[in-house]
Formats: C-alpha cells, sequence, structure tokens
C-alpha cells in the first residue's frame, strides 16, 4: 500500500500486540511487533520504521518516554499512542510532543486507520522537506 512502509507495534499485551499488528497487515503494510519499547529501542527495525503504534502503559519505558527517547536521537518518527487509562494530562503531553493519535481502548479501527495514514504521509513530507 505504501512502499512497504514498516510500522512497530508496541505492547506488553501480546493479544493486543497481535491483533495490532494483524490490522497494520491486512491494510497492506510490514509491521513488527515489540512486547516493550527497550526491545524497539533495541533493534536493527528502528532505523526502518516509518511509523510506531504503542502502548500508553507498559514495564519500563511508557509510550510517551518512548516517543522523548525517539526525539532526543533525532529520530522523528509518527507516534501513535494507544491506552486503556487515558487522561487528559497524558493525553495533553503525548499531543504536545507531537504524538499523530492518542486512542482508548477499546478503539475504533478506522480511528486507527486514519491516524496511520495521517502518520505515514507526516512522514513523507517529513522525508520530502529533510
Amino acid at each position: 500500500m505504501s512502499e512497504n512502509a514498516l510500522i512497530s507495534v508496541i505492547d506488553d499485551d501480546e493479544v493486543a500486540r497481535d491483533g495490532v499488528r494483524e490490522l497494520v497487515e491486512s491494510l497492506g503494510y510490514r509491521a513488527v511487533a515489540f512486547s516493550s519499547a527497550e526491545h524497539f529501542l533495541g533493534s536493527s527495525m528502528i532505523a526502518e520504521t516509518l511509523c510506531v503504534i504503542t502502548d500508553l502503559q507498559m514495564p519500563g519505558l511508557t509510550g510517551i518516554e518512548l516517543q522523548e527517547a525517539l526525539q532526543s536521537q533525532g529520530r522523528h518518527v509518527p507516534v501513535i499512542l494507544i491506552t486503556a487509562y487515558a487522561n487528559e494530562t497524558q493525553r495533553t503531553r503525548a499531543l504536545d510532543r507531537g504524538a499523530v493519535g492518542f486512542l482508548s481502548k477499546p478503539f475504533d479501527e478506522e480511528m486507527l486507520i486514519g491516524c496511520l495514514t495521517a502518520a505515514i504521509k507526516l512522514h513523507h513530507h517529513r522525508v520530502k522537506c529533510d
């Protein structure tokens, strides 16, 4: 669908992680799944990733901390955060730091698809401007 775009899915919940990965793959994207932010940050896939879809609350680094770690490394990868425990402070913090989406579980698949489409467009715009 989008030049073999790689989407990284990060969630400590295996069922949720696999569900999002399968949805992403059904849209024609390549997807890789990680059980933690640390595993993703230590992987070779980080350089290929065009978008990160991550859970907010995880052991170790949270989704927002992952977003901040990517930014501190100079990686301007669009991030979509998903959480079962949303609060306005976290939402504001994530969006102020550039998150493309902040979805509450259970989320509508169409909302995630919309966020993913926006993230891919944002990535392509950034690449053209760099």
